[in-house]
């Protein structure tokens, strides 16, 4: 299978080179500082999310096909590696580093492989409602990890409630010098991003944090800083002091790391692809996305996955291809080279602010609301358990987090989602017909059509098979009166019918039969048509007509319609 590199060069135009420059330089702005941050979520020293940076934006230029899309650490793959590495590391340090990179390397394994058989359809499988309330739980518990350090408080381990009663618990202890410091750099970044969109107000925080330490030596007055960062490259080449085994218990936790990152990544490189009218091929990106990661794996680096903030920034600040994340990936090289010891004096409560900023807005509890809306609106009538269903996965993701931590909560979501699928497959929306001039329509959408009582037409908007077979029967024979004569089934919307299904038309017949009442099928499309004479060998054949009008015309007129 060949793979086109570098797609987003191709036809290079020499009036793009400005604007792509100076999108680099602001992503760099943003990028530098969150790095640091996202790196301190997963357990690991400040500069890992730098050594992450660099071969993330270099590799996903190479093979991925968005021109916008800007891949480094963020926030909730930084999460979940830190779920996934805690329990394997134990106490010791070294062993947590080098299994964080594994879990990179793993994860782009897995990212790889998945792009080369063609998986990128999987990002269908997780609904939008449960990615969420995953979203909205992840996000709160980093930034309740992150309040102690923005208050200078011990941090207290356990879920989120835990986390949250133990600061409430130890409010008296709180440090003011630190407090002021985090408090003033997290109204900073949030101010510059609502009234100065264009301003690096996390580059700006860090700045000035920094700037204050040294002019008033708060670092000796108990306010933490980052301390040490090693300057120069990273170590190249597989993590050391691991065995076979470690990457094998790494590999299934990889999986869900690559579906998290894959749909936020996906939906940050498809909203820039609308606005600038290109594609972007789902293979490519998990081709990309495992390129990006087994790169930072093998440069001493964490997960990463591609980041709707940073694209939103790169897209803002007018890049036109790749080009951007390249010069992004060059001025992190100089900042490693050259710069680290300007980090060094960091608080970290800026650090905090900068990270309890960058993922506040995924605190998206409006869309919760709007799905509450959703399932107790005016749609709840027709689509009730569908609605329900989305805003009950949606919660139900959002406490397995809270509850259970980040991994368990990412699994609980993912089985919702399933669930979920099976759910609504299993009870579709069965409408009685009426008709309205020559058409049959939805009477739950049409109060007003006439009714005849000896006349049932119904339609199943899904295709039939055997985990909605019974329900549709059930339903079916719900609908029937004593005055019924004749049930015409509608099969125009129901594009499958399997063998449990076609049984189960025989056999709803038969009882039908027994209480003197027909069943016809009008307007079935091949395959169901197909599978249905493929069932009735040796029975009976359903009688299939063409229009529900010609399966319901020798009706007897003694079934009158009634408005």
């Amino acid at each position: 299978m060949s793979v086109p590199v570098f797609t987003s060069l191709r036809g290079y135009r020499g009036a793009w080179v400005r604007p792509d420059v100076i999108a680099g330089l602001t992503v760099w702005a943003v990028l530098v500082p969150e790095a640091l941050a996202y790196a301190s979520i997963a357990g690991v020293p400040p500069v890992v999310g730098l050594y992450a940076a660099v071969p993330a934006l270099v590799l996903y230029a190479l093979a991925g096909s968005s021109r916008h899309l800007v891949v480094g650490p963020m926030s909730a793959t930084a999460a979940l590696s830190a779920a996934i590495v805690t329990p394997l590391a134990g106490a010791d340090g070294g062993r947590y580093i080098a299994l964080t990179a594994a879990l990179a390397v793993c994860t782009g394994i897995v990212g790889l492989l998945a792009g080369l058989i063609r998986l990128g359809f999987i990002a269908s499988f997780i609904s939008g409602p449960v990615l969420k309330g995953f979203i909205v739980g992840l996000a709160l518990v980093i930034i309740i990890g992150q309040v102690p350090k923005l208050l200078g408080l011990h941090k207290h381990e356990g879920n989120f409630f835990e986390q949250a009663w133990g600061i409430l618990s130890d409010l008296g202890e709180i440090d003011w010098r630190t407090t002021v410091i985090g408090a003033l750099s997290l109204a900073l970044v949030l101010a510059v991003r609502r009234w100065l969109p264009m301003v690096p107000g996390a580059l700006l925080a860090v700045v000035l944090g920094i700037a204050a330490v040294h002019m008033l030596g708060l670092d000796d007055k108990g306010v933490a800083i980052v301390g040490h960062i090693d300057a120069g490259l990273p170590q190249f080449g597989m993590p050391t002091g691991l065995d076979l085994g470690d990457y094998l218990e790494l590999l299934g936790p990889a999986v869900g790391v690559v579906l998290i990152g894959f749909a936020e990544g996906l939906g940050a490189a498809k909203t820039y692809a609308a606005k600038a009218g290109y594609q972007v091929d789902p293979n490519r990106e998990l081709l990309g996305l495992g390129a990006a990661n087994i790169g930072s794996g093998l440069s001493s680096g964490m997960v990463v996955n591609g980041s709707l903030s940073k694209t939103a920034v790169n897209g803002g600040a007018g890049a036109k291809t790749q080009l951007s994340g390249l010069v992004v990936a060059g001025l992190t090289i100089l900042t490693l080279l050259f710069l680290t010891g300007l980090f060094e004096k960091l608080p970290e409560a800026t650090l905090a602010a900068v990270v309890i900023a960058a993922v506040i807005e995924l605190v998206d509890f409006a869309a919760l609301r709007r799905l509450y809306g959703v399932w107790t609106g005016l749609l709840g009538g027709i689509y009730g358990h569908a609605a329900r269903a989305d805003f009950v996965a949606a919660m139900a993701a959002l406490l397995g987090v809270l509850l259970f931590d980040t991994l368990p909560g990412l699994l609980i979501g993912i089985g919702v989602a399933v669930l979920l699928l099976v759910y609504r497959a299993s009870q579709p929306h069965v409408a009685e017909l009426g008709k309205s001039g020559s058409l049959w329509v939805d009477k739950a959408r049409h109060a007003d059509l006439p009714t005849r009582p000896d006349l049932l037409v119904v339609r199943v908007e899904s295709g039939l098979f055997f985990a909605n077979a019974d329900f549709v029967r059930e339903h079916i024979e719900a609908l029937c009166t004593e005055s019924t004569r004749l049930v015409v089934l509608d099969a125009e919307t129901s594009p499958s019918l399997d063998v449990t299904a076609a049984d189960m038309l025989l056999d709803l017949r038969k009882e039908l039969a027994r209480k003197r009442i027909d069943f016809r099928i009008a307007r079935s499309v091949a395959q169901f048509g197909a599978e249905l004479g493929s069932a009735v060998v040796g029975a009976t054949p359903i009688q299939v007509y063409p229009t529900v009008a010609e399966a319901a015309a020798d009706l007897p007129d003694s079934g009158k319609e009634h408005p």
